[in-house]
């Protein structure tokens, strides 16, 4: 079998259980990353088999199926959040509806190049204002100050790869994660550039990260609690959740995790307010 970078493959020891794209082929093994999943792994090249095409198909519907599912719920809860403010705003109704929304601006940094434009797609599909970038975890801290002081964003999304590699022992130590500690360190660069968790929302973290240490870095929302793989959308419904929330009103956390496909398991948070403004009368297009 001629494995090249690019090739869709999954294992037999995990009994085949997600999908994964060939990121580099070494003499004896293989780097991958998750095809849906947050998720960075090394396996021997006898643990690799190519994806047939009809088994390709049909996993990527049922992925499609579970991401429109999110995508339902997601829009159920913003048209009640819209309907809401509309009530709010025209006084009961009894005014007309004249006025706008200012969205929170979200800064994406993205380990992933393909996953950060789903996301930026998705983004767009939802309606908030998001700037994209692509880096290596490895290289995100060097570059959040910049971005920050250049995008002045509302929220910030950092993400992409992780695992944890449990030849190493404890999973409470971050050096047991292969990126946890990048997310951790941007986190805290982030919080220099603004303290409070309600001017700055923060979600950090991929693929089974240390969750505790994202959230005591200064996190708002981060993965993984349990440990598990995220799916590569999640981070984007969370960000728009608070986009599309009123500053006057806290986020649920269990609406918000409820519209993810992974769930609590692999996503958590702390109580945080939205960071959308309502203004009148209305002059342009929110």
């Amino acid at each position: 079998m001629k494995l090249k970078k690019g090739d869709i493959v999954t294992r037999p020891s995990y009994n085949c259980d997600l999908l994964f794209r060939v990121l580099d082929v070494r003499d004896t093994y293989v780097e991958l990353v998750g095809e849906e999943m947050r998720l960075l792994a090394d396996a021997p090249i006898e643990d690799i088999i190519l994806v047939s095409e009809e088994d390709r198909v049909l996993r990527e519907k049922q992925a499609k199926e579970l991401e429109e599912h999110s995508y339902k719920l997601f829009r159920q809860d913003a048209k009640l959040l819209k309907q809401r403010g509309e009530y709010e705003v025209t006084a009961g109704y009894k005014n007309e509806a004249d006025f706008f929304e200012l969205r929170g601006r979200v800064l994406h940094i993205d380990g992933d190049g393909l996953y950060l434009k789903k996301c930026t797609d998705l983004y767009e599909k939802l309606g908030v204002p998001v700037y994209g970038v692509h880096l290596h975890e490895r290289e995100m801290p060097e570059q959040i100050g910049s971005l920050l002081e250049m995008v002045q964003p509302d929220i910030v999304v950092v993400t992409g790869h992780d695992a944890l590699l449990k030849s190493r022992g404890d999973d409470h130590d971050v050096r047991t994660y292969r990126n946890t500690k990048y997310f951790a360190e941007c986190v805290r660069i982030a919080r220099k550039h603004s303290w409070n968790r309600d001017d700055l929302i923060i979600f950090a973290g991929a693929c089974q990260s240390h969750f505790e240490s994202l959230i005591k870095a200064g996190a708002n929302f981060a993965s993984s609690p349990d440990r598990i793989n995220i799916h590569a959308l999640d981070p984007v419904y969370i960000a728009s959740r608070v986009s599309l929330t009123s500053f006057m009103d806290r986020v649920s956390l269990s609406d918000v995790l409820r519209s993810t496909i992974t769930g609590e398991k692999g996503l958590g948070g702390i109580e945080t307010k939205g960071v959308m403004r309502r203004g009148m009368p209305m002059k342009f297009n929110s």
